[in-house]
């Protein structure tokens, strides 16, 4: 077998490198967009596309309705440019915190520092792509190297930070995007993690060993005697206290898999566990490729989620699922968004807010064990409000 050998790429690389490069797509709220979902996109999956921003721009923007708004993001979409569709929606208050994986966050980090990746092909010899030292998701290209800068950067970070003890997915993003911002202040137009950090947005992810970040993590604890712990209980506890604390409760879901799961487990948590009857989520949007008859995460729907006290019974009509390509739908979605006149609401600063919401999240749970615990079914507790 080949060895790639750490370095650069070698040659005939540059013929792989020549398309040409992505950037992180900012919505402009177009006239157009707007016309063709609200006129064209009128039946089948077009149809739920369309149902889907009219009950985002409506009613989980409305300013009445005061709804916490959580977006889900699984798939390889910051290479694909989409961060900057999530970027857009962080700086205007149209989505309060993010749970993704950790491989969009990692790739993320590419563009705060100023590496490229490039459209190509997804026909390609990708044992001459190994050889040449050239990395592929799909059709996006890009070298070797920009892997191992990011991971040096990323170990460098831990040990300039001295970071240390046990600490949430999300403390531990604001921290990294505080330092992106002071490494390169104007990555915050281009990077999530950054803008997040900028924005006073939560960033967490539920796997944070599967990726390269959880990789770097692991390496400093081993090599470097590190004693950071990204602990996942308070990931949860964070998450809960944030829904709990919610007037309304919205998802905006890319995908499906674990960060699907991670934002609805939540209400569960809430009555299942701690004892507090929240009730479940007052809109849901999906979109998704996968199938419901396949068992999957991905494809639950909300009607299924209802059983687990995870939406609201009554809400139903408020909630979607689009079976389009989440490259396809969110860029549309956003758009339309951004052009609608619920554009913009006060950013929540959530990030700053997690010790105290978590706070009360024990307050209310001490208080709902001193009651007679709950023995309904989860069908009977109120969820109507």
């Amino acid at each position: 077998m080949p060895h790639r050998a750490p370095g650069a790429p070698g040659h005939g690389a540059g013929n792989y490198l020549s398309g040409k490069v992505i950037k992180y797509y900012r919505p402009r709220g177009g006239a157009e967009v707007r016309h063709l979902i609200d006129n064209g996109f009128q039946a089948f999956n077009a149809g739920r596309l369309s149902e889907a921003c009219h009950i985002y721009s409506e009613k989980m923007l409305a300013p009445e309705s005061e709804t916490t708004i959580g977006l889900t993001i699984a798939g390889a979409l910051t290479p694909a440019g989409l961060g900057g569709c999530a970027i857009e929606m962080m700086d205007r208050g149209l989505v309060d915190f993010v749970i993704s994986t950790g491989a969009n966050l990692y790739h993320d980090l590419h563009y705060a520092l100023n590496f490229s990746l490039h459209r190509g092909s997804p026909f390609l010899d990708d044992v001459e792509l190994y050889e040449q030292g050239i990395i592929r998701i799909y059709d996006v290209l890009f070298p070797a190297t920009v892997l191992l800068e990011t991971d040096a950067y990323i170990r460098d970070f831990l040990v300039r930070s001295k970071i240390s003890g046990a600490m949430s997915t999300a403390e531990f993003h604001y921290r990294l995007g505080l330092d992106l911002l002071e490494k390169n202040p104007g990555c915050a137009e281009y990077s999530v993690v950054a803008h997040a950090a900028k924005a006073g947005v939560p960033l967490y992810t539920s796997s944070p060993g599967d990726s390269s970040i959880g990789m770097n993590i692991a390496y400093h604890e081993l090599m470097n005697g590190g004693t950071l712990m990204i602990d996942p209980n308070k990931d949860v506890n964070e998450v809960c206290a944030i829904i709990l604390a919610a007037k309304k409760n919205g998802c905006i879901i890319l995908g499906g898999g674990s960060p699907k799961n991670f934002y609805l487990q939540g209400q569960p948590t809430l009555w299942e566990v701690y004892g507090i009857p929240k009730g479940g989520n007052d809109y849901f949007i999906q979109f998704t490729t996968d199938q419901v008859v396949w068992g999957g995460l991905s494809g639950a729907t909300p009607a299924e989620a209802v059983s687990w006290g995870k939406v609201n019974p009554g809400v139903l009509p408020d909630t979607v699922v689009a079976y389009v390509d989440s490259t396809i739908a969110f860029p549309l979605f956003c758009e339309y968004a951004v052009g609608s006149p619920n554009n913009r609401r006060a950013r929540k600063d959530l990030v700053h807010k997690r010790d105290a919401l978590v706070a009360d999240l024990v307050r209310q749970a001490k208080a709902a064990g001193e009651e007679k615990p709950i023995t309904d079914e989860p069908a009977k507790i109120d969820r109507h409000r």
